[in-house]
């Protein structure tokens, strides 16, 4: 196993995008994907550049809070959910 590769491939901070546009749309920010088309398309997507992204929107201190508290490494997003949705869905 090549950690160092690994390692790399977690570092995709692009992946970060779709919990943001998430909170975007629940907090009511119009057009959130393709704002986020917009701040992604055609450059680097790095912590710093995220953070800047997520600084700049009209969200409640706590949405701001839970975005920048996000990492590409940790975040599964609804993966447990849906994991469990088909492992019920085996079973029957």
């Amino acid at each position: 196993v090549n950690e160092t590769r690994l390692n790399e491939d977690l570092e995709c901070w692009e992946v970060l995008a779709e919990p943001i546009q998430t909170v975007m749309r629940r907090y009511g920010i119009p057009e959130p994907y393709e704002k986020l088309k917009e701040f992604t398309r055609g450059r680097a997507v790095t912590k710093e550049s995220i953070r800047d992204f997520v600084q700049g929107l009209e969200l409640p201190g706590e949405a701001k809070a839970y975005l920048l508290n996000l990492a590409p490494h940790t975040y599964v997003g609804r993966a447990a959910e849906l994991a469990r949705a088909i492992d019920s869905f085996v079973i029957q």
